[in-house]
């Protein structure tokens, strides 16, 4: 697939989410996909594989965090592999506090899939807003 084709991949990736079109979300995403998301004190850290994971991590995102991306992001290509740089804000809801997220996803897409993503956001200030919450 092209570099073109790739971002777009991807960037139906993002509307699935922010649609919340599970269906739509699950077609674009390799059923071996491993989704790895670094971190400590964080409840959305940890390597998430497969439908079953990706599913149980955004549905895990939705119960925990309400976010918005203030503008576009931008998009970073090389063969098979796309970069998106964004920022999010938002607040946890267990605790309302807010955060400022600074985040890149580094995606690998192989034939129309999304493959890998590696996840790499501020966790420090989500760890922070997330101080105190009940587990």
């Amino acid at each position: 697939m092209s570099n073109e084709e790739n971002v777009q991949v991807v960037n139906n990736f993002f509307a699935a989410i922010g649609s919340g079109d599970k269906q739509a979300l699950l077609a674009l995403v390799d059923e071996g996909i491993e989704w790895i998301i670094p971190g400590e004190d964080w409840p959305l850290a940890g390597t998430h594989r497969g439908h079953a994971g990706v599913a149980a991590v955004l549905r895990k995102a939705a119960e925990e965090i309400e976010m918005i991306f203030p503008k576009p992001p931008e998009f970073v290509v090389q063969v098979g592999r796309v970069l998106v740089v964004g920022v999010a804000t938002g607040k946890i809801k267990a605790t309302t506090r807010t955060f400022k997220d600074d985040w890149v996803f580094d995606i690998t897409v192989r034939n129309g899939k999304l493959t890998k993503i590696r996840e790499y956001i501020d966790t420090q200030a989500l760890a922070k807003a997330s101080a105190g919450r009940v587990q």
